[in-house]
């Protein structure tokens, strides 16, 4: 696996890790229609309140398995493929509520770094 993969998976997690722990409960400018907080956030996109936790672990679970994915490449690989759903049902969210384009930056962006995980361990897949 080559460095800048690495680094891709690296920066996933840590991006995972800010999100989800230390500003969770914080304003972002991405954050969708006027929410100040994660839950807030939810309520804006008319998602139901059970799947906050869930995407909560699935996110902090998929930044654990990046970090491990760069000694066991196949725990990137499924982190990468849950992060490609969740970025992409992001990135309808904030399509959904109509936020401006540069809300969903974020979102695109880690799809994209996302899919280029998934795309550096396909051979998994592929054999």
């Amino acid at each position: 696996m080559n460095n800048l993969v690495i680094a891709i998976q690296v920066l996933i997690a840590l991006a995972m890790f800010d999100v989800w722990l230390v500003r969770y409960n914080r304003p972002l400018r991405a954050r969708g229609g006027d929410a100040q907080t994660m839950a807030e956030e939810f309520k804006v996109y008319g998602l139901p309140d059970w799947l906050l936790p869930v995407v909560r672990v699935l996110k902090l679970g998929s930044g654990v398995l990046m970090l491990v994915g760069i000694r066991v490449p196949a725990a990137a690989l499924v982190a990468g493929i849950v992060l490609v759903v969740l970025m992409a049902a992001a990135m309808v969210m904030h399509f959904k509520v109509k936020d401006p384009v540069l809300k969903a930056v974020p979102a695109t962006f880690f799809f994209l770094l996302s899919c280029t995980v998934v795309y550096a361990h396909r051979a998994l897949i592929l054999g």
